[in-house]
């Protein structure tokens, strides 16, 4: 196949990090041994899982069977998302939980069409920008740490808002798992057990630096006093209360009862702006998803801001202008080309990606004729040392979860899920076992910017699912987790799938890059980027020879080995002929795809 990258990651170059990265690291065993071999495909992946009747792919085998489960049980897709979805908040909490918030497309068989909720939260009505600053007490951005940079969490409404469209059975019985497994244990998984190593150490680190309220954080996850390791026990009676109250008690349990008084008189304690209204007023909001058709009949299918995933539909538009096919896979060409069309897009999520509430979305970036402009400021030859936004008549690190669920009656269900950067802010209510996110960090304190700080605002979001449709028709969910890689990730696999001929599993397991840097939607929009070219950051699958040329060519390369900074990757896709369903993971996770 075309797609074979010289020198598979088991014949890896030697990393060398950045300083910025060794906080990544874990200890691996160099072994001087290549991969084996397999009678079909490449030999740097593995078989792609394939079913008929049901299928989900999530970032754990347990998340994955209690899915399974639910569809047997007879639920549907979107049924066993919510419950996978209650489910990794227990099990992976490094990457979300209920204080954190959802999107997701919904593909409805009945009326053949896509759905978008947008499932993010506000921030305090009753907080101005001008009030947020003399918190911040001469700080030129928000905390990643504390009742500050704490929004609404919205993943809770969001459930019962899709469950009210698609749910068939009740919630109490979608989310009964989770409570079982909270109350009774379940063996930590390895890269959760790592993440929760380096989550305890950056909490502790950012304690020094940011002052804040961590022990209810320390009774649920780090009781004696460091975290929990693969293959131990862990249970966490406090969420199953409370998702035991919220299955029972509907969605008002949460932001409206007894449960929201905790939460509220907790944040308030803190010196968070929140009242019990904010919680009260809170509501999801069903959105139209965008495609832009790349090539051969397949579009990709993201939602609009204030999520970035209208950024992979840019890279598309710009990218269709090539033929990326002429080059290898692995080739110093095909990267550049991508590279460049990311620093492009992101140019204008920085300066245009908001709160549509309170910034409208400049269509004109999503067409094709601007994507050729676009596209003519790359130099084959040579990387451009900026990219400035458009004219037309925003990036952040952050750990999420991506599941997807297919029914058998072709129910599609892309959903992403996410506390932003590591497990949230670190404040945990007194007895509710979940952490207020932290995604108010992404908000920019220049009052110009579109992403500005307001009252009862969203903040520009990172988390984004993906949908493709081949020949006008639904065929593939698709997420790829992982603050600013998720746009250029969702782009590689596509481009993996429709110019190198991949299978799902192949399109996921082969090297990625992860271009990192240029202006932030956190930043003030006048004065200078703080890093104008960025950093292009690969896997060591890429060969030593591409990487060479790429440095020749102006491009700032390292090459990181611990997979942690390339995402997490889930796809399904349905056959429209037949029903027959076609799974794939990330092997940079735990996760599992599963099908009946």
């Amino acid at each position: 196949m075309r797609a074979i990258l010289a020198g598979v990651a088991a014949l890896a170059l030697a990393a060398t990090p950045s300083a910025a990265q060794e906080d990544t690291e874990t200890p691996t065993v160099e072994q001087q041994i290549g991969a084996g071999g397999r009678p079909v495909g490449a030999n740097w992946s593995r078989s792609p899982v394939i079913a008929q009747n049901g299928m989900a792919a999530t970032a754990h085998p347990l998340a994955s069977q209690i899915a399974l489960d639910i569809l047997k049980a007879g639920g549907s897709a979107v049924d066993a998302a919510i419950a996978a979805n209650a489910a990794l908040g227990l099990m992976e909490p490094t990457g979300n939980g209920i204080g954190g918030d959802l999107y997701a497309i919904i593909y409805d068989p009945k009326t053949d069409r896509l759905y978008g909720i947008n499932g993010s939260g506000r921030s305090p009505k009753g907080q101005t920008l001008e009030q947020l600053l003399e918190k911040l007490d001469g700080a030129d951005s928000l905390p990643p740490v504390g009742p500050l940079p704490i929004t609404i969490p919205g993943t809770v409404d969001a459930w019962f808002t899709m469950h009210a469209k698609f749910g068939k059975l009740p919630m109490a019985d979608n989310l009964a798992p989770t409570v079982r497994y909270a109350r009774e244990g379940h063996p930590i998984a390895p890269v959760i057990g790592m993440y929760l190593e380096r989550s305890l150490r950056a909490y502790t680190a950012r304690q020094e630096a940011y002052p804040f309220e961590f022990d209810n954080a320390r009774k649920v996850w780090f009781a004696d006093g460091s975290a929990p390791e693969a293959g131990e026990m862990f249970r966490n009676p406090d969420l199953a209360n409370t998702l035991e109250a919220i299955g029972t008690g509907g969605r008002d349990a949460f932001y409206d009862g007894a449960l929201t008084e905790v939460m509220v008189d907790y944040l308030q304690e803190q010196g968070s702006a929140f009242t019990r209204e904010d919680f009260a007023d809170h509501s999801s909001d069903w959105v139209e998803p965008a495609c832009a058709e790349y090539k051969d009949g397949y579009e990709l299918c993201e939602l609009p801001p204030n999520g970035q995933g209208f950024a992979a539909l840019q890279m598309v538009n710009i990218l269709k202008n090539v033929d990326l096919s002429q080059w290898e896979r692995g080739s110093a060409e095909a990267l550049h080309y991508m590279v460049e069309a990311k620093r492009l897009a992101y140019a204008d999520v920085a300066r245009f990606y908001a709160d549509t509430d309170f910034a409208p979305f400049p269509e004109e970036l999503l067409s094709e004729e601007y994507g050729r402009e676009r596209f003519a400021l790359i130099d084959p030859a040579r990387a451009a040392p900026e990219f400035g936004p458009g004219e037309p008549k925003l990036e952040g690190p952050g750990d999420t979860t991506y599941l997807t669920v297919v029914d058998g009656d072709g129910m599609m269900v892309s959903l992403i899920q996410s506390n932003y950067r590591g497990m949230g802010g670190g404040l945990v209510a007194p007895g509710a076992g979940f952490m207020f996110q932290d995604r108010g960090e992404l908000f920019s304190l220049d009052p110009a910017h579109p992403n500005a700080y307001e009252p009862g605002k969203r903040p520009f979001h990172t988390i984004i699912p993906a949908f493709v449709k081949k020949d006008g028709k639904p065929f593939m969910t698709l997420g790829l987790m992982g603050g600013g890689m998720q746009p250029q990730g969702h782009v590689q696999v596509l481009v993996n799938i429709v110019d190198y001929g991949m299978n799902l599993q192949e399109a996921g397991d082969a090297a990625r890059f992860n271009h990192d840097g240029g202006r932030q939607p956190t930043e003030a929009l006048e004065g200078p980027a703080a890093d104008p070219l960025g950093t292009l950051y690969v896997e060591p699958g890429i060969p030593a020879e591409t990487i060479e040329k790429l440095q020749a060519m102006g491009h700032k390369v390292e090459v990181v080995d611990n997979g942690i900074m390339f995402g997490g990757y889930q796809a399904i896709a349905r056959n429209p002929e037949t029903g027959v369903l076609t799974g794939a993971t990330e092997m940079r996770k735990d996760g599992q795809a599963s099908g009946y």
